[in-house]
């Protein structure tokens, strides 16, 4: 754990859309969302490269519709996953940017930084907003950020959960906790109704959000939170409602115009703006206009949208919203008569017809809409954050009983899968279990560890293996070996095996499979960093310097049109004054090649030295 002096922890929830930082006041005994230098309590979650810089946030996402190709977004639906995937390849289709296949199947982004060609993983995408965030709290904390607790999805598999602490190391952080975001919801709601709460009280929690969709079930008594069961969709939220209107109307553009915008980057961004923007009103109004001046060959594009069409093309996701609510309950054991709150989290949660199904699905019940779906996930996280800094006072003593969202356990005999851990267990949990041998003596046991619900474990999610060796001879059917499986706090899981005839051991923790990142490669993208940030800091310095020097430039040319100044100076005082403006104009006009910094800096302090020397003549 940090000390006090290596700055205070924060809660990050790092959104597939939309981020937002929070810390724990301890003054004012409550959790605080950090406005962003635009003074917005959300920053979109975007990365851009341009020819001069990486641009990242608000600035990224405003200039998204001219450089489309070189601006990243949704990298979460990325993390952690194979390119082979079918979401990974459903998605590359809709994304302006270039994907392709890495090393061992990894997504790598390929964008041109620089005039130079640059190829990205997710997680170092997420890093740079993550240490947008970071930076964000910094500058108002005015102290040092090192440790955070980041949420995400709570279906996130393994690999997806380890990948984003990956990203965190990257930039620069300490991730103390990996946090289910509906179980973070879950205690901003608690804290917020805490003085109303009287005994045991179960809420639901509707997190939909921009690109995940997650229904945690949580029994919430005095100050203790057990979640019962969890369930979602790790590729579902308002991206997907965003891409069904951005089809309907480039199929109505092409109708209309008989012209394909479909293969246009820029087009599709601009389309992609006016359409979540068009979402965003068809919450409060009826209808909602698109209007984009010159779409594509100079064709305007005109066009309507009412509520009721935006939820005829997006009822089967709604429906598939609903059928996972369902099976929450169904694992919790609860009949949803007895659910005392249904609690909304997410900015697609505000979608009309989203709440009238939910509405409906718990028999009219009211739906809790007290607290800020955008924000409840940052200030949940940052409560965990300060109950895990020793030093912070003032915290509520929560505690907090999560589960995994995923079936653990190992291949068996006949490729069956073996459950050890079922889903929706709470964590921290321990089991060990003994196996036996499947054939006359064995020598070897081979413990291949999975995660998902298919029967069949090559079905599900490898994990990691491991082999446990040295077997005295035995017959089919002796006992090889107990198997432990330990899963702690943050979903993290380590599986360990010993043969108690031979005494011999083995075990894995499930952090060095294939598609993680190594420690090496996570080092070389922490000074990729550096070094981005770097450019960064210089590229602010560079913008500084020039403006300065084109200030100067101003006030030196209104100077010299001052009657008092100019009949006091010769002519070739005169037209050494104006060389100098000249090769200053020329030194801003040029910056477009980058000329040095320290170069512009020595000229404007040679400037100031000979106006000084002019002004002095002249009184």
């Amino acid at each position: 754990m940090a000390k006090k002096s290596e700055g205070l922890a924060v809660g990050i929830d790092l959104g597939t859309t939309y981020s937002c930082v929070a810390v724990w006041q301890e003054r004012y005994r409550r959790a605080e969302i950090i406005h962003n230098d635009q003074g917005n309590r959300t920053t979109p979650s975007c990365v851009a490269f341009t020819s001069e810089q990486r641009l990242i946030g608000d600035a990224a996402k405003n200039q998204a519709a001219t450089n489309p190709q070189n601006t990243i977004f949704d990298a979460k639906r990325l993390i952690g996953r194979k390119f082979s995937e079918k979401v990974v390849q459903d998605d590359i289709m809709l994304w302006p940017f270039k994907v392709t296949a890495g090393v061992n199947d990894k997504p790598m982004i390929t964008v041109t930084y620089k005039g130079q060609e640059k190829k990205l993983c997710a997680e170092e995408v997420s890093s740079m907003v993550l240490t947008k965030m970071r930076e964000i709290a910094e500058a108002y904390l005015e102290s040092p950020v090192k440790n955070a607790v980041v949420t995400v999805p709570a279906y996130f598999s393994d690999s997806q959960r380890k990948a984003t602490v990956d990203a965190g190391a990257i930039a620069g952080l300490n991730v103390m906790r990996v946090m289910n975001e509906p179980t973070a919801a879950a205690i901003a709601y608690g804290l917020d109704k805490r003085t109303n709460c009287v005994g045991e009280r179960n809420i639901f929690v509707f997190d939909l959000g921009g690109g995940t969709f997650d229904v945690s079930l949580l029994t919430i008594k005095d100050n203790v939170f057990h979640v019962k069961a969890t369930a979602g969709n790790t590729h579902l939220g308002g991206e997907d409602f965003d891409n069904k209107m951005v089809n309907y109307f480039v199929q109505e553009f092409k109708r209309k115009n008989k012209v394909d915008i479909g293969g246009n980057p820029r087009a599709l961004r601009r389309l992609r703006t006016a359409c979540e923007r068009a979402k965003r009103s068809l919450s409060f109004v009826i209808d909602s206009t698109i209007e984009i001046d010159s779409l594509f060959e100079g064709i305007d594009f005109y066009s309507s949208i009412n509520r009721a069409m935006f939820e005829k093309m997006n009822m089967n996701l709604f429906k598939k919203c609903m059928k996972i609510v369902e099976s929450c309950l169904i694992d919790a054991n609860l009949d949803k008569s007895r659910v005392d709150d249904v609690v909304l989290v997410g900015g697609s949660s505000r979608i009309p017809k989203v709440q009238q199904l939910l509405q409906d699905f718990f028999n009219g019940k009211e739906l809790c809409k007290s607290i800020n779906p955008d924000e409840a996930v940052a200030y949940g996280a940052a409560v965990q954050a300060a109950l895990l800094s020793e030093d912070v006072k003032n915290v509520p003593k929560l505690v907090l009983q999560d589960v995994t969202p995923l079936s653990l356990g190992r291949a068996i005999h006949g490729d069956i899968m073996d459950v050890v851990i079922p889903r929706n267990t709470c964590i921290p949990f321990k089991k060990t279990v003994e196996y036996v041998t499947s054939r006359e003596n064995q020598s070897s046991d081979e413990i291949l560890v999975y995660e998902g619900e298919r029967v069949r474990a090559s079905g599900n999610n490898l994990l990691g293996s491991f082999i446990l060796s040295g077997f005295p001879p035995a017959p089919r059917g002796s006992p090889c070996s107990n198997v432990c499986f330990d899963i702690d706090e943050n979903g993290i899981l380590t599986v360990s095996a010993t043969n108690n005839a031979s005494g011999n051991s083995n075990e894995v923790t499930i952090t060095n499979y294939k598609e993680r990142l190594s420690a090496k490669e996570i080092k070389k993208l922490i000074r990729e960093a550096e070094k981005y940030h770097i450019e960064d800091k210089e590229f602010v310095r560079n913008a500084e310097a020039v403006n300065a020097l084109g200030d100067y430039i101003y006030k030196m040319r209104n100077t010299l049109k001052k009657e008092d100044i100019n009949l006091k100076l010769s002519a070739e005082e005169i037209k050494n004054f104006e060389d100098a403006v000249s090769v200053a104009t020329k030194l801003v006009d040029e910056n477009k090649e980058k000329v040095e910094t320290d170069v512009i800096v020595d000229y404007l302090k040679g400037l100031e030295a000979r106006m000084e020397h002019i002004i002095a003549k002249t009184i």
